[in-house]
């Protein structure tokens, strides 16, 4: 029996990955359930489990390979047990993705043991990950072909001169390094998105004052109870359920360019910072949850993320998406509608800022928001009474508890 291990959909919208590690070398044993691969997306890091028990055929290397969803990338076979047999499965590794770079001969099995660290040093490696840069660009100058920090180093620079060259403006100073691949993903994601949709962005501000004061009341009292602090994000996320609810264009997706799907459920993806980037964990039927079921799971997803633990499930399926650029000191902007959502909304700093209350001149904590749509199925007017509906609600935070 043969199990074919194949890429899995990571999520909508996305049509291809980076193939990074290979958790186990050809040949080798594996469980079902265990993990054995790990791919990225833009959004993320997964592993890829066994499906079935028994022996490892790694079809294409992971040496950061561009492969489409759906792509063949290995199987596991439970046939044999003979040490020859594993020997000749160990073999098995297609021609057309593993060959010696001089040669064009298939590498053989000493070669690509695991992340093939015998053909690589350890100061290389490193920077090889950092700059996400697959080793098949790589010419090794060591024994056996192996490469060295220098080898990876003179790789960088020459690929900086080559780009120099083909801009003059360049100075002869400038660094250029090759674009990751997870970069390029990102890259090719973003201009799809704006070149696909009709991004428009309305803006309001809110008065934060009365969030600020149950925050500074309740937050000893609600981090004693639930284990997490009461943060903005669960205003906002109780504030947008409750306006798409109202306006549930917003919460809708146009499909092949025909037809307008209205989302049943609220899933409100949340951005999350890390060191790879921008990742998207969704909240699930957020219509159902209360502020310390919205806390605690940011929190869990967060940490998942951060940690490179997310799973495919905790980013797919969102129908609305919060980023908040605040924390990062951002004012103002204008945010790219996340996948094939139709909304997206901006929050930024606080800053306190002189406005008039009652014909007075007071100092109030201002938030800046911002909410990109595309217009083909949001209207302006629905886009900014939408936004409206949000900065009513959390300006008076009861509506909140008695849904007005």
């Amino acid at each position: 029996m043969k199990k074919e291990i194949k890429i899995p959909n990571v999520g909508e919208s996305i049509m291809e990955v980076t193939l990074t590690k290979w958790l186990k070398s050809n040949g080798d044993y594996v469980y079902s359930d265990e993990p054995i691969a790990e791919i990225e997306s833009e959004k993320a890091t997964f592993e890829i489990v066994a499906e079935m028990e028994g022996y490892l055929n790694i079809i294409i290397s992971a040496n950061n390979n561009i492969v489409k969803i759906g792509d063949l990338i290995g199987d596991i076979s439970n046939i044999t047990s003979k040490k020859s047999d594993i020997k000749e499965l160990s073999d098995n590794i297609s021609k057309e993705y593993i060959v010696n770079k001089k040669s064009n001969v298939p590498l053989k099995e000493s070669v690509i043991d695991k992340d093939n660290s015998m053909k690589i040093a350890p100061s290389a490696k490193k920077i090889i990950d950092e700059n996400y840069i697959s080793i098949d660009e790589i010419k090794g100058s060591g024994k056996d072909d192996r490469i060295n920090k220098k080898d990876v180093l003179k790789y960088i620079n020459e690929k900086s001169n080559i780009a120099k060259k083909s801009n003059s403006s360049f100075d002869e100073n400038d660094k250029v390094i090759p674009m990751s691949n997870l970069r390029k993903i990102i890259s090719k994601k973003l201009v799809d998105i704006t070149n696909k949709a009709a991004i428009l962005t309305t803006f309001n501000e809110v008065d934060m004052s009365n969030i600020i004061n149950i925050r500074n009341q309740y937050k000893d009292i609600f981090k004693k109870k639930y284990g997490v602090n009461l943060g903005f994000m669960s205003f906002f996320v109780k504030a947008s359920t409750s306006a798409l609810i109202e306006y549930p264009i917003i919460n809708a997706k146009i499909i092949d360019n025909e037809s307008i799907l209205y989302n049943s459920k609220i899933n409100i993806s949340i951005a999350v910072s890390t060191d790879k980037g921008l990742i998207v964990p969704v909240l699930k039927d957020t219509e159902k949850m209360s502020f310390s079921d919205i806390e605690n799971l940011i929190y869990e997803l967060s940490n998942k993320a951060r940690n490179a633990k997310i799973s495919i499930n905790d980013i797919s399926n969102g129908t609305f998406t919060i980023t908040n650029g605040g924390v990062f000191g951002s004012m103002l902007s204008t945010p790219i509608i996340n996948g094939d959502q139709s909304a997206i909304l901006g929050m930024h700093n606080i800053v306190k800022r002189p406005v008039v209350v009652n014909d007075q001149i007071v100092i109030k904590p201002i938030m800046y928001l911002a909410l990109s749509y595309d217009h083909r199925i949001i209207d302006g007017k629905e886009a900014i009474t939408f936004l409206s509906k949000i900065k009513k609600t959390l300006e008076d935070p009861i509506n909140l508890l008695i849904n007005l």
